[in-house]
């Protein structure tokens, strides 16, 4: 199953106004797509692990593989993009 991870924290801005579009999504795509969040202040090393230079950032992950990483608050079409990307990796 692909996976979308949510990379942000409390006090960012952009992260808050992205929240409700990652909320929606998840719940729209429920059981086909697990659906993440980690926050880098309580988690700094997994931020580390993968190389988080800035929030929000989203990575989708296929077989357990990177298929797809974008930086920065999304829009909901973009959000979608992302996921179908997901989908359609090969894991």
């Amino acid at each position: 199953m692909p996976v979308v991870v949510a990379f942000y924290a409390d006090w960012c801005g952009p992260c808050k106004m992205m929240a409700p579009v990652f909320e929606k999504t998840a719940a729209e795509r429920m059981g086909g797509v697990l659906f993440a969040k980690v926050d880098t202040d309580r988690n700094p090393r997994v931020a580390q692990r993968f190389s988080i230079a800035s929030i929000p950032t989203l990575i989708a992950f296929r077989g357990g593989r990177e298929t797809a990483r974008q930086m920065g608050a999304l829009p909901k079409q973009q959000l979608d993009a992302l996921v179908d990307q997901a989908l359609a990796a090969r894991g």
